[in-house]
């Protein structure tokens, strides 16, 4: 689920911040990026996030300079030297006597290499906070963006309840419809020659196979189940994922079986409303 998180804080020693992103990704996907001299915080914060998301690709950018800290510079005399060369070379290719000056040549990637001291353990307790107070806030944009996906998710899922209740209502149509093509067919083949006890026998055999009583008794239930998920468990994402693939199953089968148009339409409707239930399950935990 998407969402948002930024805390950040500034004194005489410091100066730091932690920003928190959030997409959706049907798995958890923690990514840190957090200056060099502070890798061993990674455990820590990944640690941390988590506890508290399920899925999702959370992005984690945290900012850390300290004022105080002291500071060791080096020279890459190496990275200088070819530095140097490279310039001289490129001015004897153009006949020119200028050459680069050492302010340009220390300026240069590499060339000075710098180091500040800091202790991981007094960053943490510093960074910590700023943690917990970034997470608030990119809960709280989650969860407010989680209310209008439960409201469009709840209203897809009545509009499949609806329509399997107009598709029950023409249940009885579609088996009496079935039944007088099955014996209008045999008296097109047979005519007087035909056994109406035989009729009636082969109709109820066939009726087993193509009625949809079973098919809506189970969609009914998945439907009831998915319901109860979405209020009983705050992470549902998955097992709502798995019910709507049961659910999809009994809707392609009730649509195989229709020869009333009025149930292929339902059957239309109700694979547009869980189309658009799918879409939003990818920002459910």
């Amino acid at each position: 689920m998407t969402g948002y998180g930024r805390a950040e804080h500034q004194d005489g020693e410091c100066s730091l911040s932690v920003e928190i992103k959030g997409c959706n990704n049907r798995y958890l996907d923690i990514v840190i990026t957090l200056p060099p001299f502070l890798s061993a915080l990674e455990k820590p914060v990944r640690e941390y996030l988590g506890e508290r998301c399920r899925r999702g690709r959370v992005e984690v950018f945290l900012r850390y300079r300290e004022t105080g800290a002291p500071l060791s510079v080096s020279l890459n005399g190496e990275a200088a030297r070819a530095y140097w060369e490279a310039a001289a070379e490129a001015a004897r290719l153009l006949g020119t006597e200028e050459r680069p000056g050492l302010d340009t040549i220390l300026g240069m990637e590499g060339v000075l290499e710098t180091d500040r001291s800091s202790d991981p353990r007094k960053a943490l307790e510093r960074i910590m906070p700023l943690l917990e107070k970034a997470a608030a806030d990119f809960e709280n944009d989650r969860r407010r963006e989680g209310e209008h996906t439960r409201t469009d998710i709840m209203a897809h899922l009545e509009t499949l309840e609806q329509s399997r209740s107009r598709v029950a209502l023409h249940s009885g149509d579609m088996e009496a419809l079935f039944k007088e093509q099955v014996k209008t067919r045999f008296f097109e083949l047979l005519g007087e020659k035909t056994d109406e006890n035989r009729v009636y026998a082969e109709t109820a055999a066939l009726l087993v196979k193509y009625t949809i009583s079973e098919e809506l008794s189970r969609l009914d239930s998945h439907l009831k189940e998915f319901r109860a998920e979405a209020e009983r468990n705050p992470s549902p994402g998955k097992k709502l994922d798995f019910l709507c693939q049961e659910i999809n199953r009994e809707i392609n089968t009730i649509g195989s079986k229709a020869v009333i148009l009025d149930v292929s339409r339902e059957v239309v409707a109700m694979k547009d409303a869980l189309e658009s239930v799918r879409e939003q399950l990818r920002n459910v935990e």
